[in-house]
């Protein structure tokens, strides 16, 4: 495969990773029982329009809002981080978390994160 093919690859990759994004956003804002104007207001966000480009997969979480996207979904704010790196940033997700498959679920990516450091912890 060339480049070019690589980088189409890449790049229709990404764009699903971001649709999938989304729909987890818009699941984690409907449990935490949020509009898109609520949650919108809650991140400081100027326009709800920019919550539904989000959960459409056509945007994606600024970096800089991680803390305050996660505190208003009700969301530990390390796991939302590791999870938008996850569909982000793929490439560096699996560089961190020595992952090169990762979940097709988030929740279960970061269960066994955390399983994979309480044994740790205890030396197993």
């Amino acid at each position: 495969m060339n480049m070019n093919q690589q980088r189409l690859k890449d790049a229709g990759d990404i764009a699903e990773l971001r649709k999938e994004a989304g729909l987890w956003l818009r699941d984690k804002r409907e449990t935490a029982g949020l509009s898109q104007r609520e949650l919108a207001t809650k991140v400081g966000f100027d326009y709800y329009t920019f919550i539904s480009q989000i959960e459409a997969g056509r945007g994606k979480v600024p970096s800089e809002r991680y803390e305050a996207y996660s505190v208003a979904l009700n969301l530990d704010p390390r796991e939302f981080a590791i999870t938008m790196l996850r569909y982000n940033d793929p490439h560096t997700y699996a560089l961190i978390f020595g992952e090169r498959e990762q979940s097709a679920n988030p929740d279960v990516a970061a269960l066994e994160e955390r399983l994979r450091r309480l044994e740790a912890m205890l030396g197993a």
